[in-house]
C-alpha cells in the first residue's frame, strides 16, 4: 500500500484532517524515528475544510506514540498489592461479567460505573449507553468532558434549548471582531489560531480581545488583552453589557421578537456601571469601554471561549453571560457571528450526540424527560421504564460513592483520572477503595493502571475505524490504517462482547462499526443533532459533513442546487432565528457574580490557575513518549510575577513549594510578566509518571457549577515558600511494553 489513509487527529476538538501512509513506500526511504524504528508518515489533508491542510507539532508527531508502551494482552490481579498476571480475553470477559452480575444482585445495577473519554469514537461511546443506560438500567456513566465541556452543555440547552455550538470555522475568516475569554487558542487549539491570526492580519480593521489573566501567546496577537483577577469573567461580561446599553448598542427589535427574560437581564446589569465593574475586574474603565466599543460597533461578533470559563463553579453562569451578550446585539444566526464553545477533546462533541454524560441519551435527550426515555426505550426494544429517570453519577460522584462504598465496579476507558481528576489525593484514596476496577487503555504503564484489577487492551487511532465530531459539528470518518497490536480489541467490540454475555446478545449483533453508527444515527432523526443522512459509505464518498444532516438530504446529488443549499444551511445553527425552547425564543440569564469558589485569603494569598501547553496533550498518555515533544517541554515549571516574586525572594529556576488546602508540589519557577500580580500557573500534565511531585490537581479543589457540575480546575487558592531542594523531572526509560 503507498497510497495515504485520510483520518482525524485525536488530540484536541480542532479536528484537523490528517494523512497517513506506512513506513515503506517505493522508491522511498523508510520513514523512520529518532531511535531508528520505522514510523508511520502522517501530513496535513488540504481537502479537510476544518484545518485545510495545517498540522500542529503533536497532529505531526502522532504516529511516533503508536508502538510505544503498549498494552498487548489483558491483565488481571485479585488485588492492588499484586503482580498482573496475563490472561486470555475469555478469562477477562468471564471475569467482567461475574463480577458485574455479582454487583447487580448484591448492590444493585446503580452499584456499577463507567468513566468513559472524548478519545472514544462514536460508536464506542453509543455502545457504551446501549449497555449501561438501556440493558443494565444504570445511567452511571460519565466522560470527562464533566471536567471540560459540560458547563458549555449546559449554557447552551438553557439559553437555546439544544446543545451544540451554532457557529462554524469559517466565521473566523468573517467576523469584525472576534471575543475570547478563557482561552488560549494559539496553544490549546492552534490550528483555529492559525486562522483567525492570519485573517486579523490582513484585516486591521476587524478587532481582536483577549480575555486572560495570563498574557499568553494568544493575548500576544490582541488588539486589547483585558487580564482580569480570576473569577471576574461574570462582572466583566455584565460591565460590558452596561454600556452596551447605555450606549445603545442593542437590538431592540430582535430581543423583542426572538428572546425572552431581558427585563431581568436588564436589572442585573443595571449594578454593572463601569467604576463597578472595572474595580472588580482589576482593569482600568478605558480598556472596559475599549472592549465595548468593539462589541457595540461590529457588524459581526464572534466569541470564542474554553476550559477558562468552563471550568468554573460559575461555568453555566459565564457561558450563557457570554450568550446575553450575543441575544442583546443580535450576533447570532449569521456568518462572522455568534457564541462559539472550543471543544477540548477530539470526540467530546461526538460523545454528546450519544448521550455520554450522565444526565444524556443519544440524539441531545435528557434522562429526566419521559418522552425522550420512551422514545430511547422503544427504539432499543426494552420495556417501558427500563431507563432511569435520575441522571446517574458525576465523574466526581464516582470518587465521593467509592468512598461511602457505595460502588461495586468501576470500569474506566480511555482516561486517567489518577492524574486528571481534582483534590487528587483525596481522588487516589478512593480509586484505592475500589472493590473492582477495570481499566481499558491503549498503553501502559498510566498512572490510573496503578488503581486497576483487569487491564484490558485497548485498539487506539489509526487501528479502528470510525466517527469523530470537531468543534464545528463537523463529522468525519477516521478510517483505520494498521491492525491493532497483539491482542488490544476497539472499545465497541468489548463492550458489545460484554453486553452479549450478559444475555443481551440481540441488542449487540453487530458486524462492524458501519452496523452501529447506522443505528445510532436514527436515533438523532429529527432531533436537534440530526445526522440520519450520515454514514461510513457518505463519508467516504463526499467527506467530512457537517450536522444537521437530515436523511433527505443523502439521497440528492451532489452537486445538486438544493444539496448545496441543505449543506449551506448546515454551517450555522439558528440562522431562521428560532431556537429549540417551547416558545421558540432564545432565553436571557440575569447572573450576578459570585467570584471564585475558593477564594484567596492571608494564609493562601495566591490563585492558582493550570492549563495547557502547546506539545503536550492532557496527562501525557501519549505525548510523553514522543521525544520530540518532551524536548519541546522537558519539565513542569510555575509562573509567577516579578513583584510576588522579589517580595517572596523567588528567582528564576528556584524550586517552589506551592501549598493549597487539599495537597502540595513542588515547580522550578518562571519570573515572567505575562502572569498577573497575584496569580500563578502551573501546566497540568505531568502526573507522577513523568515528574516528582509536581501534580497541578494535588492543588486544586472539587467545588463545581451547579447546573454542570463542572468541577472549577482553573482557580484555587495556593501559599508559596521557597524551598532548598531541587526537584526535577523523572528520567523515565520506558521499555516497550510486554503486556
Amino acid at each position: 500500500m503507498t497510497e495515504f489513509t485520510k483520518t482525524l487527529c485525536p488530540y484536541c476538538g480542532v479536528g484537523c484532517g490528517l494523512e497517513v501512509s506506512p513506513p515503506a513506500q517505493l522508491n522511498k526511504a523508510t520513514n523512520r524515528d529518532s531511535q531508528g524504528n520505522p514510523t508511520w508518515r502522517v501530513r496535513g489533508d488540504k481537502s479537510h475544510p476544518s484545518s485545510q491542510g495545517m498540522v500542529c507539532v503533536k497532529g505531526a508527531t502522532i504516529a511516533e506514540s503508536l508502538d510505544k508502551n503498549r498494552l498487548h494482552y489483558p491483565m488481571v490481579r485479585d488485588s492492588l498489592d499484586q503482580e498482573f498476571r496475563q490472561v486470555s480475553w475469555e478469562e477477562a470477559f468471564e471475569l467482567i461479567t461475574n463480577r458485574i452480575q455479582t454487583v447487580r444482585f448484591n448492590q444493585g445495577t446503580e452499584a456499577i460505573c463507567m468513566y468513559g473519554s472524548g478519545q472514544f469514537q462514536t460508536e464506542d461511546y453509543y455502545i457504551a449507553q446501549k449497555l449501561l443506560k438501556g440493558c443494565l438500567g444504570t445511567n452511571n456513566f460519565d466522560a470527562n468532558s464533566r471536567l471540560c465541556m459540560s458547563s458549555a452543555v449546559s449554557g447552551y440547552i438553557q439559553s437555546f434549548g439544544a446543545d451544540g455550538p451554532p457557529c462554524c470555522y469559517e466565521d473566523l475568516e468573517l467576523t469584525d471582531c472576534a471575543f475570547l475569554i478563557g482561552t488560549n487558542t494559539a496553544e490549546c487549539h492552534p490550528i483555529l489560531f492559525n486562522r483567525l491570526e492570519k485573517y486579523h492580519k490582513k484585516n486591521r480593521k476587524m478587532k481582536m480581545v483577549v480575555v486572560d489573566p495570563r498574557r499568553t501567546p494568544t493575548a500576544e496577537a490582541a488588539d486589547l488583552h483585558l487580564a482580569i483577577r480570576p473569577g471576574t469573567d461574570i462582572d466583566l461580561l455584565n460591565g460590558i453589557a452596561h454600556l452596551l446599553m447605555r450606549w445603545g448598542y442593542i437590538d431592540t427589535m430582535f430581543i423583542d421578537d426572538c428572546t425572552s427574560n431581558f427585563s431581568a437581564y436588564a436589572e442585573v446589569i443595571r449594578h454593572y456601571p463601569p467604576e463597578v465593574a472595572a474595580c472588580q475586574c482589576g482593569i482600568s474603565i478605558e480598556d472596559l469601554e475599549t472592549a465595548a466599543r468593539y462589541w457595540g460597533q461590529a457588524q459581526k461578533v464572534l466569541s470564542l471561549w474554553s476550559m477558562g470559563v468552563n471550568q468554573s463553579s460559575e461555568g453555566t453562569a459565564k457561558v450563557r453571560t457570554i450568550i446575553n451578550l450575543h441575544l442583546m446585539t443580535g450576533q447570532i444566526g449569521k456568518p462572522g457571528a455568534g457564541p462559539f464553545s472550543l471543544t477540548g477533546q477530539p470526540n467530546a462533541m461526538g460523545g454528546r450526540e450519544a448521550g455520554g454524560l450522565a444526565h444524556l441519551l443519544p440524539g441531545y435527550r435528557l434522562v429526566k424527560n419521559d418522552q425522550h426515555r420512551a422514545e430511547v426505550e422503544d427504539f432499543w426494544g426494552l420495556k417501558r421504564g427500563q431507563i432511569s429517570p435520575t441522571p446517574g453519577l458525576t465523574a466526581w460522584d464516582m470518587i465521593t460513592s467509592l468512598e461511602t462504598g457505595d460502588v461495586g465496579l468501576l470500569w474506566i476507558a480511555a482516561t486517567n483520572p489518577a492524574v486528571s481528576m481534582p483534590d487528587l489525593e483525596r481522588t487516589k484514596k478512593a480509586l484505592l477503595r475500589s472493590p473492582f476496577t477495570i481499566y481499558q487503555d491503549a498503553y501502559y504503564p498510566t498512572e490510573t493502571a496503578a488503581y486497576a484489577h483487569v487491564l484490558l487492551p485497548a485498539a487506539q487511532w489509526g487501528e479502528k475505524t470510525g466517527i469523530m465530531t470537531n468543534s464545528e459539528r463537523r463529522v468525519t470518518l477516521c478510517q483505520a490504517f494498521r491492525q491493532p497490536p497483539r491482542e488490544a480489541k476497539a472499545d465497541w467490540e468489548i463492550f458489545a462482547e460484554v453486553g452479549r454475555r450478559l444475555g443481551f446478545a440481540d441488542k449487540f449483533n453487530f458486524k462492524n462499526s458501519a452496523q452501529v453508527y447506522a443505528e445510532f444515527v436514527q436515533l438523532t432523526k429529527n432531533r436537534p443533532c440530526d445526522m440520519s443522512g450520515i454514514s461510513h459509505e457518505q463519508l467516504q464518498k463526499q467527506g467530512a459533513t457537517q450536522w444537521p444532516h437530515p436523511e433527505k438530504s443523502a439521497e440528492l446529488k451532489v452537486l445538486s442546487a438544493e444539496y448545496k443549499e441543505v449543506t449551506q444551511n448546515s454551517k450555522r445553527l439558528y440562522t431562521d432565528l428560532r431556537f429549540h425552547t417551547p416558545d421558540g425564543r432564545a432565553r436571557f440569564g440575569a447572573y450576578y457574580s459570585k467570584g471564585l469558589a475558593e477564594p484567596p485569603d492571608p494564609d493562601y494569598p495566591f490563585v492558582l490557575t493550570t492549563g495547557r501547553l502547546y506539545g503536550h496533550w492532557h496527562t501525557q498518555t501519549r505525548t510523553g513518549r514522543i521525544e520530540k515533544i518532551r524536548s519541546m517541554h522537558p519539565e513542569p515549571f510555575i509562573e509567577i510575577h516579578p513583584r510576588d516574586a522579589a517580595v517572596l525572594k523567588i528567582s528564576d529556576n528556584q524550586v517552589v513549594e506551592v501549598r493549597s488546602r487539599r495537597g502540595q508540589a513542588h515547580f522550578p519557577a518562571k519570573v515572567t510578566k505575562a502572569i498577573a500580580p497575584g496569580t500563578v500557573f502551573v501546566p497540568m500534565h505531568w502526573g507522577a509518571l513523568w515528574a516528582n511531585d509536581a501534580e497541578a490537581n494535588a492543588l486544586t479543589h472539587p467545588e463545581s457549577c451547579p447546573d454542570s457540575l463542572q468541577p472549577e480546575l482553573k482557580a484555587c487558592a495556593v501559599q508559596l515558600a521557597t524551598v532548598s531542594v531541587e526537584v526535577t523531572s523523572k528520567n523515565y526509560q520506558l521499555q516497550s511494553s510486554q503486556w
